[in-house]
């Protein structure tokens, strides 16, 4: 599957670009105390290049890997390092869309929610209230976050951060499927539609899910 950017559909979405901004520093500081006071670890990188050094130290040696699409996980060079990099994980996305048959395919990516480690993004986070909030067509990407996956890293660019869950989800709502839905129709030829959404308000597991905040522009 080709790597897509939200360059690539610029010029075809209609959104305000503010959803875009990066916070304040104070802004940044107030979303990683709101997210750890609900239970999620959080890393914050300078960059796509840190970011993918702390991803890849964070999965041990033998753990299963999937993960759901994700331009963020493409920028920062995982989706290359996954498929062509010299690790020792078990490659469950490399080894789903490896079957040709279109239900063992799907019977694979359902069982691959319960990978050891499962990767993604999220569209938004609500900074004063600690919140994640993504959404899909299928529910592939998200059905693993709650409970299924043994631990979740989600990386996100800090211009996801919002005010709050109503705003992340107004993001979600208002940009993020704009580019998605142009996305969905090159990739597989579908409208897409946020049909099952997420709100991620508390990890009550220690250690379970880890957000990657990286200081630059990515993702959508």
């Amino acid at each position: 599957m080709s790597e897509q950017t939200k360059a690539d559909y610029i010029d075809d979405v209609d959104v305000d670009e503010e959803w875009d901004a990066h916070p304040s520093d104070a802004e940044l500081e107030e979303a990683v105390e709101s997210l750890e006071e609900s239970g999620f670890e959080v890393e914050v990188v300078a960059d796509a290049e840190e970011a993918l050094e702390v991803v890849t130290e964070e999965i041990p040696e033998g753990a299963s890997v999937m993960n759901g699409h994700s331009t963020t996980l493409e920028e920062i060079g995982f989706m290359e390092y996954l498929n062509e990099g010299e690790h020792e994980w078990e490659n469950l996305y490399g080894e789903v869309f490896s079957i040709d048959d279109d239900q063992a395919r799907a019977k694979a990516r359902r069982e691959a929610q319960t990978a050891d480690y499962f990767l993604g993004s999220v569209n938004a986070i609500g900074r004063e209230d600690g919140t994640l909030v993504a959404a899909d067509l299928s529910g592939s990407r998200i059905g693993a976050y709650p409970f299924a996956a043994g631990h979740v890293v989600a990386v996100a660019g800090v211009n996801k951060v919002v005010a709050d869950e109503e705003a992340a989800r107004e993001r979600l709502q208002e940009y993020a499927y704009a580019f998605e839905n142009e996305r969905a129709q090159e990739a597989y030829g579908v409208e897409s539609y946020p049909s099952k959404e997420l709100v991620f308000r508390q990890e009550t597991v220690e250690g379970r899910t880890t957000v990657v905040l990286v200081e630059e522009t990515l993702g959508y």
